[in-house]
């Protein structure tokens, strides 16, 4: 997405922008967790956008991609005659993002030893560049994603405890697209939109069955697989209308258990499949489920307290 504008529908999705607005303004770390290609960086831009340092051009980095000396002088910079090959000075991004927003994309992937630095620059507020005993004072507003469960590597040694609860002054966990069921006709419509515009192609439309289709796959790759999906897609498309077929979902495979009903199920077990699914879909608003079921909220009431006291296929409610 070229844009800071998060598209959702989504009531928790929701919430979190209501989190991210109130807390935009502020200089406190914010540590933004969740699955690969859910959005994170997108998150964090849209902060950066909202804060008073929008002004300032947005700054990141990504821990996983420079080995951990490149890493080292990327952030704080060095002296003239530092290391070899050193034959001048070089200002870190940490200077270069005075006043402004930084991002610390995959936190997780930084080393120990940078670890320990990066927890002197939040507290003191002041890097010293490699070859150097004289600190600089920077002003400068953190934030830090994460694919891995930062918790989980404080308790294993992989990741500092000070600097865990450092950065999670501010915590957003970003839900898998998967959870987001109502998002993913958005989502699927709103790129299609968009590259259509992008590449001066007829405006084109998913059909009945090419949404079904993307409702019936997971998303392991999150937002950033269906966006490559649409992509190829809509480009690949001859028609005006983008069919299944036109849908090029690598390893798709029809989740049998959780879409479709199979011969065999009983009424019972397929009503409570439908109830449960559409609750999924309406985020648990069973009001909303009741009209769409098209049946009383007090007759959906009576079919959960039933489902409680006997679970069908060994679930429990």
């Amino acid at each position: 997405m070229k844009t800071n504008l998060i598209q959702t529908s989504d009531a928790k999705m929701r919430e979190l922008l209501k989190v991210v607005d109130n807390i935009a303004c502020s200089k406190a770390s914010v540590l933004i967790q969740g699955e690969s290609g859910t959005g994170k960086e997108l998150f964090a831009r849209y902060i950066h956008s909202k804060s008073q340092r929008t002004t300032k051009p947005f700054f990141a980095i990504n821990c996983a991609a420079l080995p951990d000396n490149l890493l080292e002088s990327e952030l704080f910079g060095y002296e003239k005659g530092a290391f070899t090959g050193a034959d001048k000075r070089k200002i870190g991004s940490f200077e270069a993002a005075h006043g402004s927003t930084f991002l610390l994309d995959e936190i997780s992937e930084m080393p120990l030893l940078l670890q320990a630095k990066l927890l002197r620059v939040l507290q003191e507020s002041e890097v010293t560049r490699l070859g150097s005993t004289t600190p600089v004072s920077i002003d400068v507003r953190v934030l830090a994603t994460s694919n891995r469960d930062l918790g989980k590597m404080v308790e294993q040694g992989e990741f500092r405890e000070d600097l865990y609860y450092r950065l999670n002054v501010i915590p957003l966990f970003i839900p898998p697209l998967r959870s987001r069921p109502r998002d993913l006709e958005l989502l699927a419509n709103y790129f299609v939109e968009m590259i259509c515009l992008e590449n001066n192609l007829p405006r084109k439309n998913l059909s009945e069955e090419a949404l079904n289709k993307i409702k019936s796959w997971k998303w392991p790759g999150n937002v950033r697989e269906l966006q490559n999906v649409m992509e190829r897609s809509v480009l690949m498309s001859i028609n005006t209308e983008i069919t299944a077929g036109d849908l090029l979902i690598k390893n798709y495979k029809k989740d049998e258990n959780e879409f479709y009903f199979k011969p065999g199920l009983t009424v019972a077990e397929a009503e409570k499949r439908l109830i449960m699914k559409t609750l999924d879909y309406t985020q648990q608003n069973r009001t909303q489920a009741a009209q769409l079921l098209g049946i009383s909220i007090r007759t959906l009431r009576n079919k959960l307290r039933e489902y409680k006291h006997t679970p069908l296929l060994g679930e429990s409610i």
